[in-house]
């Protein structure tokens, strides 16, 4: 009867422990991959930088998503969706052309579901985004920067002919995949609308593809249409001459990354934006070491570009008003050009 007794409590023991098992393995507390760990970045206030300012500017550090930029929402969406329209197979290639951001989040992705990555990406961007694509696994073809478009050794061209030579690839096409407006307007648009209370009253963000802006200003002008939205362009983009004068310039190369483009990508809907701010590479870059070492936010040289329009239309802001700002990426990707002493006087940039 003791041995019975013995045997039966044993049992239970290992009965209560496979329950306990199946309870840690479905309750909410952990996420199945790095791609489900996008999102939910939080809005902080900008002291030091905005002191004398009327109203509040809150910024938004996109790099505190996995791969460190805000492309992470727009790659995995895209991505997912193609996986459910079957036009991504299991095993298949994944090509892109690149800043760098978009590559390190389909890099990601790539590496958790088992596909290949092919990239291309312009010469200008930092070794550190480079480097990023490699070490997780993905093949890098670097490609001139100061060439057309449509010329074949542009990264868009190059893209699309590797795409094409290969049966089971998925180009993304994020220059004119409208579902890069879709990704932000079903998440980031939502999340920011969500974490002011709606009390957002200006929208502050790069533009680069568009995509970011577009899907964001278009959910919350659809909350109150009286949100105003700040569009940051550099010199030297064609974005600002054709929005405010509807005028095509011939586009140069400038040195921030991420932002301004040299043609006009259907992922940009102008219709949601009020106004173009334009800066210069010297502002971005002071303006995001100055956040580095004023506010004790590291970010990269489109953020800097971004802050630094902010604080330009903080004269205009009421007392009521409350911006946010959207940081695309951080400052780690960086620390060999504008955050280095020696690389900022090289161009220029320090006296």
């Amino acid at each position: 009867m003791d041995f019975f007794i013995f045997w039966r409590n044993m049992q239970r023991r290992k009965l209560d422990k496979k329950s306990e098992n199946t309870r840690i393995a479905t309750k909410d507390f952990f996420k199945r991959s790095m791609a489900e760990a996008i999102g939910n970045t939080p809005l902080i206030k900008l002291n030091r930088l905005t002191v004398g300012a009327k109203g509040v500017i809150l910024v938004k550090p996109e790099f505190l998503n996995p791969t460190g930029s805000i492309k992470d929402r727009m790659a995995v969406y895209i991505l997912d969706g193609a996986v459910k329209s079957g036009e991504l197979r299991p095993g298949g290639t994944i090509v892109e052309a690149t800043s760098g951001n978009t590559g390190a989040a389909v890099a990601m992705y790539a590496a958790v579901y088992g596909y290949k990555a092919i990239f291309t990406i312009p010469d200008k961007m930092s070794k550190e985004k480079i480097d990023t694509l490699r070490a997780f696994g993905a093949e890098v073809h670097i490609c001139p920067t100061a060439v057309p478009p449509d010329s074949p050794q542009s990264y868009y061209e190059t893209a699309k002919r590797i795409a094409s030579s290969h049966e089971s690839a998925y180009f993304i096409g994020q220059y004119h995949n409208l579902k890069n407006i879709e990704a932000h307007y079903k998440r980031t648009g939502p999340e920011i609308w969500k974490q002011t209370k709606g009390k957002i009253t200006i929208l502050i963000a790069g533009i680069g593809t568009g995509g970011t802006i577009s899907g964001t200003a278009r959910y919350l002008k659809e909350k109150n249409k009286k949100i105003r939205v700040v569009a940051v362009d550099p010199i030297g983009s064609i974005y600002h001459d054709y929005f405010t004068k509807k005028k095509m310039i011939e586009p140069h190369t400038y040195l921030v990354e991420g932002i301004g483009e040299d043609m006009l990508c259907p992922t940009l809907d102008f219709s949601v934006i009020d106004e173009i701010i334009q800066v210069n590479d010297r502002q971005s870059f002071l303006a995001a070491r100055e956040l580095a070492r004023q506010e004790g936010i590291l970010a990269g040289g489109s953020s800097g570009a971004a802050v630094h329009a902010a604080l330009k239309y903080a004269p205009k802001m009421r007392g009521s008003d409350v911006a946010v700002v959207i940081l695309p990426d951080g400052g780690f990707k960086y620390m060999s050009k504008f955050y280095s002493d020696e690389w900022m006087r090289e161009k220029g940039f320090l006296s």
